[in-house]
């Protein structure tokens, strides 16, 4: 007897995360190291499949699991899960052929598998638990793909990234006791329709806007890109930030209730991310550091309609449609641009395949400016719409700062791509996969968008013959400006920049707290002066506060082993898995 089609849907729904989640743990057996690394890619076609054949009503209840795990694909969803599914799938044949000669491409395949099974779960659930813990496997996962080269700069980026981690973790476990204990159900849907108060929706913002690098709370991003594998940058920023996204989305009361002061505030730091991102990214060398700093202003750019929605419910049908858009456009646009690195650097010196390779990334450059005919000018259309019913507001002035915000982006552009081409090829020949899949995240940045049911009105507008200047006329400003200060610079009639350092405020910080531990020790040798002398004989050395900062060594040194992490995550999900059955 042939299974019914409802009988494949919980199967399905389950091997979304489960598999990816199975082949990761399975890493620890040594004898199947190579054909797991082999598969990896490929367990995210159950993902692509549940976009392909799962039906909006479809919803899979796991009532052993997690204080009964729902599981479900909205509009939102389907749209998330459809360019992150597909990117992962990209990236991981990318680095198959990245990591080849890599000995410890175990230990990467194991933190990529993992933060696959985290990034896709989380999209597909429909409760608060299963959401918060697939959103911690993703959230902690990640750090082993940040510090995996093992040097300084990535064990640097790596303890940043894990601090804001455990931060952001906390503000949001806290945020869901304090909302949940006034109903009854933990689905996301009922959890949304609360109202909540302003402490609620402040550790919200701030928790999922770590994971979204949103300003001030970004500095980790342009530490962990440069220092991360290529094919982890890409799904870092083509993926993995949506998650903090898709956070807003789900548990902000989008449509259910007004809170304008908290959406003018998203709206602020949205502006503030996209202009400051760009200021920052403009003196930097490292073209991977470039690329991040250009996710958290677009990043920014997406805020804005966050706040909107937010502060005016009336708009969200038009907000909620813009913001998935300019998801799936940046999710596509920036793992091309990612992943283009390596192909450029390896392609060095066979005239016609860097040629090539320069002309992709010229092409995922001006999606992301939103040039006339790309996606970035649907995007950038759609989300200019949902403005129309503001007119004599204040926020109507967007129209005017969004084209400067597109200048902006041209100009970073056109660093990022004067950067690669000046850097020397750090690898050999690519391998057939390298090219294979980062020339279809090419063409998904030029075609995705355009396909999108949800985004025909938009495409329809970008074609109107003002909409076509509207998009023109800031690119056209920004090559303008770019090769001005080029030929400035090229007979030495502009002085270089000062590279500001990676992290901007994170600077600061460090700097304040290196003088705070310092005044610390010279208090402690005081103190030591004035203690009789049967006490001189301890070793006071060990109560300075210097040896704090060797705890986290010690820590990062037992996580980069691969097995000890996944033994840890092991006995974490069993605990889990014991507390969801008491």
């Amino acid at each position: 007897m042939m299974p019914s089609t409802l009988d494949i849907y919980p199967p399905l729904m389950i091997a979304v995360f489960g598999l990816p989640l199975a082949l990761g743990i399975g890493l620890s057996i040594m004898r199947w190291q190579p054909t797991i690394i082999r598969l990896a890619p490929w367990s995210a076609i159950p993902a692509l499949a549940a976009v392909l054949w799962v039906p909006p009503d479809a919803i899979v209840s796991i009532p052993w699991v997690l204080l009964k795990m729902h599981l479900a694909l909205d509009p939102v969803g389907r749209l998330f899960l459809l360019f992150t599914s597909l990117l992962w799938l990209l990236s991981g044949i990318y680095a198959q052929s990245y990591m080849a000669s890599d000995p410890r491409r175990g230990h990467f395949f194991f933190f990529f598998l993992l933060s696959m099974a985290g990034n896709l779960g989380l999209i597909i659930s429909q409760d608060v638990v299963s959401f918060f813990v697939f959103f911690a496997i993703m959230s902690f996962a990640s750090y082993g793909l940040v510090v995996h080269n093992g040097d300084t700069e990535a064990f640097q980026a790596g303890r940043i990234y894990i601090y804001l981690v455990v931060i952001g973790e906390i503000l949001l476990f806290t945020a869901f006791i304090l909302q949940t204990g006034s109903v009854d159900s933990l689905l996301l849907k009922d959890f949304s329709n609360l109202r909540p108060n302003g402490l609620t929706v402040g550790m919200i913002l701030i928790g999922f806007g770590i994971k979204a690098g949103a300003l001030p709370v970004h500095v980790w991003l342009p530490l962990a890109h440069p220092a991360a594998p290529t094919p982890a940058s890409a799904v870092l920023s083509g993926t993995m930030i949506k998650a903090g996204l898709l956070g807003w989305l789900r548990f902000l009361p989008f449509g259910s209730f007004a809170m304008p002061h908290w959406g003018t505030l998203c709206i602020i730091a949205g502006l503030l991310a996209a202009y400051y991102a760009v200021a920052i990214g403009l003196t930097q060398r490292n073209p991977k550091t470039v690329l991040a700093y250009s996710s958290i202003s677009q990043m920014g750019l997406m805020t804005v309609g966050v706040g909107l929605g937010l502060g005016w419910p009336q708009t969200v049908p038009m907000v909620l449609p813009a913001i998935g858009i300019y998801a799936v456009h940046h999710g596509f646009a920036k793992g091309a641009l990612f992943l283009g690195v390596g192909v450029v650097a390896a392609g060095e010196g066979r005239r016609l395949a860097h040629r090539f390779a320069v002309g992709g990334l010229i092409l995922a450059s001006l999606a992301l400016a939103g040039a006339p005919f790309t996606s970035g000018a649907v995007a950038k259309i759609a989300l200019k719409s949902s403005l129309k019913d503001f007119q004599g507001s204040w926020i109507s002035d967007l129209n005017l700062l969004l084209p400067i915000a597109a200048i902006g982006t041209t100009l970073l552009m056109a660093r990022f791509l004067f950067a690669v081409l000046r850097r020397s090829a750090a690898r050999g020949r690519p391998h057939f996969g390298m090219w294979l899949s980062w020339t279809f995240t090419v063409l998904l940045t030029a075609s995705a968008v355009w396909l999108l049911p949800v985004a025909r009105k938009a495409v329809t507008m970008s074609l109107q013959t003002a909409s076509l200047w509207q998009a023109l006329w800031p690119i056209a400003a920004g090559v303008l400006l770019s090769g001005s200060v080029w030929l400035m610079a090229a007979r030495k009639k502009w002085r270089p920049v000062p590279c500001i350092p990676q992290g901007d405020l994170l600077f600061i910080i460090i700097y304040l707290h290196q003088k705070i531990l310092h005044f610390g020790s010279l208090q402690l040798k005081r103190i030591q002066r004035y203690m009789p002398p049967a006490l001189k004989g301890l070793q006071m050395r060990r109560l300075r506060l210097e040896g704090i900062h060797k705890l986290p060594v010690r820590i990062e040194n037992c996580l980069v082993n691969w097995q000890t992490a996944g033994l840890i995550f092991v006995i974490l999900i069993g605990c889990l898995f014991a507390w969801s059955l008491s």
